[in-house]
């Protein structure tokens, strides 16, 4: 019996031996075949077990001879397109193959290569498997493909118009100058330093998309809810929790988003029972949560059987309602329509795409301007000349938001993006059985079928194949491609590549903005080689919709404010106001040189940010009180 048993297990494990070999060599003879640059590693870098086992294998690895791993020696690490970015496709090529034993990888940063495969969804669709966690709450257009996509999406994106924008730049005015009441303290002078500048953007756009996706006024402490107000929402306003649930709207959402991918790797009977104060707390917030999700949902349910639906103001669910409960077209034509868990799993989709992504950019924009107190300077400049000393409030969409992109506003908020966009690497994959080719400087380079695509969206934005560059002036780069520098995007020089038409590309209309994302007043790299909100059919449905709460932010902070560094650190108020002129700058270049080493820090999750406590304080100051941004240069 004995010997039967470790018969069977020898067979197992040479059967598993044989396919690992066996997989491996076919692998490497099709990356020959591509014709690309290829390189053989163990286990990939999507594979998520080697991912959860990263510190135990690659250590293993690095034991065999270092001519076997030098090359890819980054790749190994689970943070390389962010560390690594462009200076890895100098040195392996811009398109590469990464071979192991159960999958080709092809990551590129090439602008053409990026161009093609957004361009042709159908030849290059997203690998949904990837994306199968996000759908617990109910399917939705980021996890689906194919008709099923296409449908959600024609139905979500009708939210997302020029109308509704204008609602969000109001309300992300109003939202901010609460976020500014804030930080000012109840003195209302500021100048305090402030160490929860990447939690207060979360609470801002959180504030926002509970506007955008639930019709919600979200409240600052110390404000007060309109008396007049629909007592079903105010109740979500309020400092405590209502009735049947442990937690406010605010907290529940807050925590859900903290602990997310907590929670959706784990099984929910494991958070609940194990003795862990993080896992109840991201059991309990997610149970409210959940819970105020079906609240929201039969509520507009009601309000469209009763007939007093309407389509004011920017709601996603409501307008999902909407769509899904209203009466059909006179005609007998079918509409599409959402089960109640896909409107669900679309509200939930819009809040966490919607809320983290413009936090984190808002956050790393702030940080950015008060590192580089030059930039600062020329972005107030641009927004007195636009704005002048109106009242946030009277601000005119139609007649400021382009003027303001046209600005060193939207400067900064492209450089930012192009640094570090919310998403490093973009997933495609090969599903063809006959495979795909790609098409670079007029060579295919075909792929096998179950290929994945990894479109190195940071990498492409830090080339200096089709970005405006000079020599850095804060390091011994040739060039400035790594740091802040947005006045890049005034460059008036055409792109030095072309963007080809892509052949067999997406024409279908799926409904959404269609714009650029970038002012025409502004640089135009080539196509692909800027696309923090991806790019053709599967871009981000709300990238209008996060720019316009970027312009109102950073033009509200920055109208009557400055953003400094704070120096606490290094020096107490009453050391820094003896200081000579020289003194200053030498106080204040540590500062920025600790700020821009934390910016390095930044790790890939879900998005882009800094995790485990990193932060950089800042001060906000009134103009004409500052200490250092208004003279420092560098």
């Amino acid at each position: 019996m004995v010997s039967t048993i470790f018969l069977l297990l020898g067979a197992a494990i040479s059967y598993c031996i044989f396919n690992i070999i066996s997989g491996l060599r076919a692998n490497i003879t099709a990356a020959k075949r591509s014709g690309l640059p290829y390189y053989v590693i163990p286990i990939s870098p999507w594979n998520r077990i080697g991912q959860i086992f990263n510190s135990i294998w690659v250590p293993m690895y690095k034991l065999l001879p270092r001519k076997l791993w030098q090359d890819i020696e980054p790749i190994l690490s689970t943070n390389w397109q962010y560390e690594e970015n462009h200076k890895l496709f100098a040195k392996l090529g811009d398109t590469f193959l990464i071979v192991s034993p159960g999958m080709i990888i092809c990551y590129s940063e090439n602008a053409e290569v990026l161009h093609q495969v957004t361009s042709k969804r159908e030849a290059f669709p997203k690998p949904t498997e990837a994306y199968a966690i996000l759908g617990q709450y109910g399917q939705n257009v980021l996890t689906l493909e194919g008709a099923a996509w296409r449908m959600h999406r024609k139905i979500t994106s009708a939210s997302f118009n020029e109308k509704n924008a204008a609602l969000v730049f109001k309300e992300s005015i109003g939202q901010t100058e609460g976020l500014m009441n804030m930080w000012l303290g109840s003195d209302g002078l500021g100048n305090k330093t402030i160490k929860t500048l990447e939690r207060d953007t979360a609470s801002l756009t959180l504030n926002i998309i509970a506007s955008i996706g639930f019709g919600l006024k979200i409240l600052w402490p110390g404000q007060e809810y309109p008396p007049d107000a629909d007592p079903r929402l105010a109740k979500y306003a309020t400092q405590g929790a209502p009735e049947g649930h442990t937690m406010t709207f605010v907290t529940a959402l807050a925590h859900t988003l903290d602990y997310l991918i907590l929670l959706l790797i784990t099984p929910k009977w494991i958070l609940r029972n194990i003795p862990s104060k993080t896992a109840n707390l991201a059991a309990e917030a997610e149970s409210n949560f959940v819970g105020y999700l079906n609240e929201f949902l039969q509520d507009k349910i009601e309000d469209v059987r009763n007939g007093d639906s309407t389509e004011q103001g920017l709601d996603i669910m409501g307008a999902l309602v909407r769509t899904s409960y209203g009466e059909s077209p006179k005609n007998g034509s079918q509409i599409a329509r959402l089960s109640d868990s896909e409107i669900i799993g679309n509200a939930f989709i819009n809040i966490v795409a919607g809320h983290e992504t413009t936090a984190n950019i808002i956050h790393f924009a702030i940080i950015e301007l008060a590192t580089n107190p030059a930039s600062q300077r020329r972005l107030q400049r641009d927004i007195d000349s636009i704005l002048g000393d109106a009242d946030p409030k009277t601000w005119d969409y139609d007649a400021k938001l382009n003027p303001l992109l046209g600005s060193m506003v939207g400067a900064a908020i492209n450089e930012t993006l192009r640094l570090v966009p919310p998403v490093v690497d973009i997933p495609k994959k090969i599903t063809s059985p006959q495979g795909q080719s790609l098409t670079i400087n007029g060579t295919q380079y075909p792929l096998p079928q179950n290929t994945t695509i990894g479109l190195v969206v940071v990498a492409s934005q830090r080339s200096p194949r089709y970005w405006p560059t000079k020599q850095s002036k804060i390091s011994d780069s040739e060039t400035d491609l790594d740091d802040f520098v947005p006045e890049r995007w005034f460059q008036t020089e055409s792109a030095k590549v072309s963007s080809a038409t892509v052949e067999g590309a997406d024409t279908e209309d799926f409904g959404g903005y269609a714009g650029s994302d970038t002012s025409a007043q502004l640089y135009h790299p080539p196509r692909g080689s800027f696309i923090p909100f991806s790019d053709g059919a599967r871009a981000c449905l709300g990238r209008r919709i996060a720019i316009v709460e970027l312009v109102a932010a950073l033009a509200v902070i920055f109208q009557k404010y400055s953003i400094e560094l704070a120096v606490d650190e290094w020096a107490s108020d009453e050391k820094v106001s003896k200081m000579s002129k020289d003194e200053k700058a030498k106080l204040y270049k540590t500062a920025q040189q600790k700020s821009r080493e934390t910016v390095k820090l930044a790790t890939s999750m879900i998005t882009l940010k800094l995790h485990e406590n990193k932060y950089v304080p800042i001060r906000l100051v009134r103009r004409g009180d500052e200490r250092f941004v208004n003279w420092v240069d560098l």
